[in-house]
């Protein structure tokens, strides 16, 4: 079998790599056991300085996979279950003492999204698009997004991106704040480790608390932004418009 999410460490660099191919990297239960336990491996692990995230083959990531989600019935408690996981990824990547470079390229939808939202200094593809389907589908957003995005794009362009599920591209992504900086694809993976390695360069004890602080600045609720988004998508998940809507989702 596969291994959902797949890492390795050299000079104190720990590439995470997410590894449904075949799906386009969307979420399911094996991806988000696997891509927990690789961060929290990497947050603890004294030898990593860095963590680079990014995803096999066409995509970074395509959010939530749903055939799987077509192919369950969800109670409350597979709901909260799902989304609480997505949930402590996000803790991992946002709140965890490594920084997260991320290499995002291909299709960024969703959950995808989300999490490359939540990297420190997400490096996209120029040709990378994004998308928040969430809304228009009958679901909710996670991974903060509702405390970061605005931060970074004002709250009016978040209102946008999320509401209205608006394609953009990398160059866009680069242009608005939402991502670092955008480069071609063929160089994506060569200037995230360039970046990656001046970090690990670094004292770590600063570097860590440097992160913390930041993290914790500016009066910037992650919690209670989660908190939220947690409840929302519980309901969306086990309501019947999300069902009807994801049918058609695409066609």
């Amino acid at each position: 079998m596969t291994e959902a999410v797949l890492t390795r460490i050299e000079n104190g660099i720990r590439t995470i790599t997410l590894n449904r191919p075949e799906r386009l990297n969307a979420i399911n239960d094996a991806l988000l056991e696997a891509f927990e336990a690789a961060l929290i491996e990497a947050n603890r692990d004294v030898e990593t300085r860095v963590v680079v995230l990014n995803g096999a083959g066409r995509a970074f990531c395509a959010g939530d996979d749903l055939k799987e989600f077509q192919a369950r019935r969800w109670t409350e408690a597979e709901a909260r279950y799902h989304v609480e996981a997505i949930q402590r990824v996000t803790r991992e990547i946002v709140l965890g003492d490594k920084v997260v470079v991320g290499a995002i390229h291909g299709w960024v939808v969703g959950g995808g999204l989300e999490w490359a939202i939540d990297c420190d200094l997400p490096i996209w593809a120029e040709t990378a698009r994004g998308f928040f389907p969430e809304i228009g589908i009958g679901l909710f957003v996670t991974g903060a997004v509702t405390a970061l995005l605005p931060r970074m794009v004002g709250v009016h362009k978040a209102r946008e991106l999320i509401l209205l599920g608006e394609r953009f591209d990398g160059r866009q992504a680069a242009d608005w704040g939402l991502a670092w900086r955008a480069a071609p694809e063929e160089r994506l993976l060569d200037e995230a480790r360039a970046i990656a390695a001046r970090i690990a360069g670094l004292p770590p004890a600063q570097v860590r608390d440097l992160k913390r602080a930041l993290g914790r600045a500016g009066g910037l609720d992650i919690e209670g932004a989660m908190a939220l988004e947690t409840r929302a998508t519980i309901d969306a998940f086990t309501g019947p418009a999300a069902a009807e809507r994801i049918a058609g989702f695409g066609r």
